[in-house]
C-alpha cells in the first residue's frame, strides 16, 4: 500500500490521487484535503495537528 504524501495514512488500491512533478517527484494524496494544504495553501505535514508527522514530531520530544 501507498502512503498520502502528506498526513501518512495508508490509501486503498484504486483511491486517492497520483501527481507526477516536472522535475520527476511523485506526490500521493488519500483526500482532497490533503492535497490542497500541501500544494494551494503551502502548508508543512509536522505543523499541522492531524497529520501523523506531527504525532510523530510530538511525542518524541
Amino acid at each position: 500500500m501507498v502512503k498520502c504524501s502528506f498526513c501518512g495514512h495508508n490509501i486503498e488500491q484504486g483511491t486517492g490521487k497520483m501527481l507526477a512533478k516536472n522535475d520527476g517527484s511523485i506526490f500521493y494524496y488519500c483526500s482532497n484535503k490533503c492535497e490542497k494544504n500541501q500544494i494551494k495553501l503551502g502548508r508543512i505535514p509536522r505543523n499541522i495537528k492531524w497529520t501523523e508527522e506531527f504525532r510523530k514530531t510530538k511525542t518524541t520530544k
